[in-house]
């Protein structure tokens, strides 16, 4: 799917979060870092419409994300902390939550949550409760549930953050499998580094938009 940024920019009085910027990205696997305040977050807020732009506009697929009747309905977003996003307590009944209101059986969304369970062989989880899953089991339930709604754009925020080493694997692997295209913002260097695509933001400014190794020598620079 193609994005494109028009002059889009944020502010909030007379702070900046977000400079005006213009570009367009199509690639598969997008890397998004920079230090804690950069502007990295608001920037993929831009892009499924949970910020607006106060200056110039986002076009998803040629969809103004700015406009309340179209909206970027084809991006996802699972937040830095999943557990917030998941809604019903038990796995299976928070992923058709987000199928229900658009038109399809019980037996369809039955269907599609099984399918999406299956996809990332996580069937034992349908019956869990969130509040007993692991980091990494959060990760996955958040996954089936943005997942179901077949999403062609699929964003992260810092999906490996306090993860221990082995669920830190395993969320890589997903990420990496996956064939939607994918933007992950995060501090976690190692998990861009085969991406198609890096932007390094600093002090709400992008500052470079490279390949991965030149973008982290130069997010290394910024961060001394």
């Amino acid at each position: 799917m193609d994005i494109r940024f028009e002059g889009a920019g944020v502010s909030y009085g007379k702070r900046v979060a977000l400079q005006p910027l213009t570009l367009e990205i199509s690639e598969r696997r997008i890397g998004i870092i920079g230090l804690n305040g950069s502007g990295k977050t608001t920037f993929a807020r831009l892009i499924n419409g949970l910020t607006k732009p106060t200056t110039g506009r986002v076009l998803v697929d040629g969809r103004d994300t700015a406009d309340e009747k179209s909206g970027p309905g084809a991006v996802g977003f699972i937040f830095q902390s999943p557990q917030n996003q998941i809604i019903l307590p038990i796995v299976r009944d928070d992923i058709a939550f987000g199928l229900k209101g658009r038109g399809l059986s019980k037996a369809e969304i039955d269907a599609k949550v099984e399918a999406v369970l299956a996809r990332f062989n996580a069937a034992h989880l349908a019956d869990r409760r969130a509040h007993e899953l692991s980091g990494g089991e959060l990760q996955v339930a958040a996954l089936c549930s943005v997942l179901a709604t077949d999403p062609g754009i699929l964003i992260l925020d810092e999906p490996t953050n306090q993860l221990d080493l082995r669920n830190r694997g395993l969320v890589q692997k997903l990420i990496d499998d996956l064939h939607e295209q994918t933007i992950v913002i995060t501090h976690d260097l190692d998990l861009v580094s085969c991406y198609d695509r890096v932007l390094v933001f600093h002090e709400g400014q992008l500052v470079a938009d490279a390949r991965p190794a030149e973008a982290v020598r130069r997010y290394r620079e910024i961060a001394g």
